[in-house]
């Protein structure tokens, strides 16, 4: 099985965390207030769990989610991830992050951000779309008929086949929406947002969203400022 790395280990790290371990996987947990901070998630998670630095979490993952507020994005360790998939839960939010004029203007995405300062790695955009409490609810067998998709974008074929099937193992189909220039079809507050998983917009009741669905609904996207 896969070692996964988790720079972050918030609300959407500690759930992909909970859903890696539960499907086989080793976890490396960090975030940066230190690997003594994270001893009761790892006490919960179990022996395929261990806490570490953000350099050794990039070391040591197979596979690194990067998981942080994006106004840190210059602080994920560039060298240990040389040559590795990640994957970037990143969405903008200039109230907490600050004003970036290449979001605000939209002439790229964070995505395309953590990828010019991770030249060296295969930067996947994934698992930003989502309400952590409905990830951590409506992973699925494969071939349910209530299965769930979730977007992902990249510029490595290769690297994309690898996220895809990391995500079937937690639960999940994944839809190739392309580059990670596309990636703007399922940042905050698009129609293939956080809501797509809630029923009837009651973020109480997670709502399984296929692939056809998600298809629809990144097809509808707007640009902020077509909007």
């Amino acid at each position: 099985m896969t070692t996964v790395g988790l720079i972050g280990s918030g609300n959407i790290g500690g759930t992909v965390a909970r859903l890696a371990v539960d499907a086989g996987h080793q976890v490396v947990l960090s975030n940066s207030r230190g690997p003594e901070t994270l001893q009761d998630l790892v006490t919960e998670l179990g022996p395929r769990a261990r806490a570490a630095t953000p350099e050794e979490a990039a070391t040591a993952g197979d596979l690194v989610v990067v998981t942080i507020p994006l106004r840190a994005y210059r602080q994920v360790p560039a060298a240990p991830l040389a040559g590795k998939i990640v994957i970037d839960t990143n969405n903008y939010y200039p109230e907490r992050d600050g004003s970036v004029p290449e979001l605000d203007d939209e002439s790229t995405t964070t995505s395309e951000l953590l990828q010019r300062h991770l030249p060296e790695s295969r930067v996947v955009k994934g698992f930003n779309n989502i309400y952590f409490g409905h990830l951590r609810a409506l992973g699925r067998p494969a071939g349910a008929a209530d299965r769930t998709a979730l977007p992902i974008a990249g510029d490595d074929e290769a690297a994309k086949a690898t996220v895809t099937a990391f995500l079937d193992s937690l639960g999940y189909d994944a839809v190739d929406v392309g580059p990670l220039a596309e990636g703007w079809r399922f940042q905050r507050d698009t129609t293939a947002y956080a809501g797509l998983y809630a029923t009837d917009g009651d973020w109480e009741r997670p709502a399984p969203a296929g692939a056809q669905r998600l298809r629809a609904a990144l097809a509808a996207a707007r640009r902020y400022a077509d909007g």
